[in-house]
């Protein structure tokens, strides 16, 4: 019966002469504005944040990347590759960095404006979402930690230049020219046509072959019988040929050097000659050295063997950092000890003896006759 009675009560219908309601209305529309108009300065201010961060950001890139250009002396970005390795290094580097500080400065102002956002609308909600996005926080470390890894070895990698697009490098993974870098992988392709895709993350070690400069280094293996010497003169004679040479001189940094008789194998002697080269003109300085090598030795008459391209490693790879041209010291002066003080002596003093005179007096007669 009282089920019955409550379904058949008629709902409450609310006075609306009651100026308590109205009073509470009118509080919840005055809050209910005030919110909609703090969400929506929260959401200007952040477009206003944002807009004002990449225009920042992007004259910083601008005005590298215009210097690294005016250093150059070129119009355009694709003119660099006449201009000196490291402006392209320093234009694709700051780009990548910007385009990552892009991306940073997004996400970092989406999430404070969601945060405010929520703080302003449910204040209450907000502790339970902390606990929340711990929690997904958490777990999403532990199922994208390599990801995470792959980015943070990714910006180190750019900011450090490490590598950079046409570098010829090692990655330990895969050997080859690099097409691609950014911040979680990096595209290399090695001699076969063969594009890899390396993880940052996955990189311990990076060798690159195209910063700095690079060194020709060729055993020449002539007969056991030959004269040394006159091999040595004809070698160093030839490769100082190359390096006067006009097609190739622009290529090679420091005069040919010859280290001298490297090993003895066999019935035949190897000698070693080195050549500092660009960092890109390795190969190519290589294969004209063989070839004038190659015709030198045939002249003299010798037999060779063989002529091979080397790469030392370890310790024979640092003791052969400056070659035959060990960097000169200054001898270190050993100090004095208490027992090693001069003793003091008076000085000499030598008197000089007067000038005899040997001008004839007012009585000598001429011929010395009295």
């Amino acid at each position: 019966m009282t089920a019955l009675l409550l379904e058949n009560t008629p709902p409450e219908v609310p006075d609306l002469t009651d100026a308590e309601l109205w009073r509470d209305l009118g509080a919840f529309f005055v809050e209910a504005g005030w919110n909609l108009l703090a969400v929506a300065g929260i959401i200007v201010g952040a477009f206003v944040v944002a807009w004002i961060l990449k225009y920042v950001i992007a004259r910083v890139v601008d005005r590298i990347v215009n210097g690294a250009k005016s250093k150059a002396n070129v119009d355009d970005t694709q003119a660099l590759e006449r201009s000196p390795l490291a402006s392209v290094r320093v234009v694709q580097r700051t780009r990548t960095l910007g385009s990552i500080m892009h991306n940073v400065v997004n996400v970092t102002i989406v999430v404070i404006a969601i945060l405010l956002i929520i703080n302003i609308v449910a204040p209450s909600a907000l502790g339970s979402l902390t606990l929340l996005t711990a929690a997904i926080g958490a777990g999403l470390g532990f199922g994208a930690q390599n990801i995470v890894k792959d980015v943070l070895n990714g910006i180190f990698i750019v900011a450090e230049d490490q590598v950079g697009i046409g570098d010829v490098v090692d990655l330990g993974l895969a050997t080859g020219i690099v097409e691609y870098v950014s911040v979680r992988v990096t595209h290399v392709r090695d001699v076969n046509g063969t594009l890899w895709y390396v993880r940052n993350g996955e990189i311990t070690r990076i060798g690159n072959l195209s910063q700095g400069w690079s060194r020709v280094i060729l055993d020449v293996s002539v007969a056991a019988d030959s004269d040394i010497e006159q091999v040595e003169q004809t070698m160093l004679a030839t490769a100082k040929g190359l390096a006067k040479d006009p097609k190739w001189r622009t290529r090679i940094l420091e005069q040919p050097e010859v280290w001298g008789l490297e090993s003895v194998n066999g019935d035949a002697l190897v000698i070693r000659l080195v050549m500092k080269t660009r960092a890109n003109a390795k190969d190519d300085v290589g294969r004209e050295l063989r070839v004038r090598l190659k015709h030198a030795i045939d002249e003299l008459g010798i037999a060779l063997p063989s002529l091979t391209a080397v790469m030392p490693t370890g310790l024979e790879a640092a003791h052969r950092v400056r070659g035959a041209n060990p960097p000169r010291t200054r001898p270190t002066p050993i100090p004095q000890t208490v027992d090693d003080k001069p003793v003091w002596k008076p000085k000499r003093i030598v008197k000089k003896k007067p000038p005899k005179d040997d001008t004839p007096g007012p009585d000598a007669t001429p011929g010395g006759a009295s």
